[in-house]
């Protein structure tokens, strides 16, 4: 799916979030979410997430569930992979 994304919240070494509907909004939108918590120790925690809304999600659980997940979790260890040796 291609989305045009809206970037709803940006604040530097904190937080990124953007809305993406799909056609139009309500049919399949998306609200994408990083954050990045400062532990006080010289770590970070990231947490992504994706709240997803519309009249197509009953159809496209499957593909939320699986691929989609999938490829979320592969970003996140590909991230982890990069900044843990560096």
């Amino acid at each position: 799916m291609v989305f045009t994304p809206t970037v709803l919240a940006f604040n530097q070494y904190k937080e990124f979030r953007w809305l993406g509907h799909f056609i139009i909004p309500g049919l399949f939108d998306g609200e994408h979410i990083f954050e990045l918590i400062d532990n006080g120790n010289g770590t970070t925690t990231f947490i992504q997430r994706e709240k997803f809304k519309g009249i197509l999600i009953p159809m496209l659980k499957k593909m939320i569930d699986g691929p989609t997940k999938q490829g979320f979790e592969a970003m996140n260890l590909a991230l982890k992979n990069r900044v843990e040796h560096q």
